[in-house]
């Protein structure tokens, strides 16, 4: 069952129409990523899916939203959340869900459930404005969940942190996968990668893919031979793909990646011609393109 369904979504700033007609929705229990280089829409997108910016044209229709009134809803972490430095985490949470429509007596015990659940309880009596990155980030993220919605939307949750925070919220992602729908926005392949069932692709304000990633690698991904030689690796490599078809070719410093069809084949007929050329090869791996390497196929279309 779809929670959101968007329809031509359109948002202009002045003369410059950054937001080119959108059209996806999102199913109950997943976990979604919006995928685009900076600029390419992902926060303004986010923004009209919040009810903080109105789109110029389109429709977002939430699935038991009454009267057009979803806010109950969703719940909403920006790129750069802002704290009450002088109130502690737990006062907080306490604040954030009273303003969602909770009592007194359930936010007190969803302000401390969440706590737990985002493993900061041991630090709930401490002022936020003593938060690290990443506390912060969890604590953001509590706020947002806090009224049980059905659809939570990060923008950039990981972006400005360290390795170590980086690690702390995407393994709290994890669990709340198993709570409500996530859409999150990220320029980082590896985080899509790892966090999420499906992928919508942003690039200049128009979707250009969309899948599971099963999906999406089943279309796009290729079988890759990369080789490193002692030297003249971009030679080397330019003679060896003109014996065998190769759709295409990537070179990266010292390492060389062929893009084949028929991965067995390729690799019997590389491996004799180095070999009976005796030619200086450090490394030989056979692989498939990453991510990265699927996203910027089909931005380049």
């Amino acid at each position: 069952m779809p929670v959101v369904s968007i329809n031509g979504l359109k948002k202009r700033f002045q003369d410059q129409e950054v937001i080119k007609g959108l059209d996806f929705q999102l199913t109950e229990g997943k976990c979604v990523a919006l995928l685009g280089a900076n600029g390419a829409g992902k926060t303004t997108t986010l923004k009209m899916l919040s009810g903080l910016m109105k789109p110029d044209s389109g429709t977002i229709v939430f699935e038991g939203a009454e009267k057009g009134d979803f806010r109950s809803l969703i719940g909403y972490l920006p790129q750069y959340p802002v704290f009450y430095d002088w109130m502690t985490g737990r006062e907080f949470l306490e604040y954030t869900g009273k303003l969602a429509g909770l009592t007194n007596k359930v936010a007190k015990g969803r302000a401390q459930e969440l706590l737990e659940l985002v493993g900061i309880a041991d630090a709930k009596n401490r002022r936020t404005g003593k938060y690290s990155g990443g506390m912060k980030q969890r604590l953001g993220i509590a706020q947002a969940i806090i009224h049980r919605p059905k659809l939570v939307m990060l923008d950039e949750p990981v972006s400005a942190l360290d390795p170590f925070g980086r690690r702390e919220v995407l393994e709290l992602m994890e669990k709340l996968k198993k709570e409500t729908t996530i859409l999150f926005s990220t320029h980082i392949l590896n985080d899509a990668e790892e966090v999420c069932e499906e992928i919508l692709f942003l690039d200049n304000g128009k979707l250009v893919e969309a899948g599971t990633m099963s999906q999406l690698k089943n279309k796009h991904q290729q079988a890759k031979i990369d080789l490193v030689f002692k030297e003249n690796t971009s030679q080397y490599a330019e003679e060896i793909s003109a014996l065998y078809p190769v759709t295409s070719i990537k070179i990266d410093g010292e390492k060389a990646s062929l893009f084949v069809e028929d991965i067995e084949g390729a690799k019997k007929l590389f491996l004799t011609e180095i070999a009976s050329r005796n030619l200086p090869l450090i490394k030989f791996e056979i692989s498939r393109t990453s991510l990265e390497d699927v996203f910027m196929k089909v931005v380049q279309k």
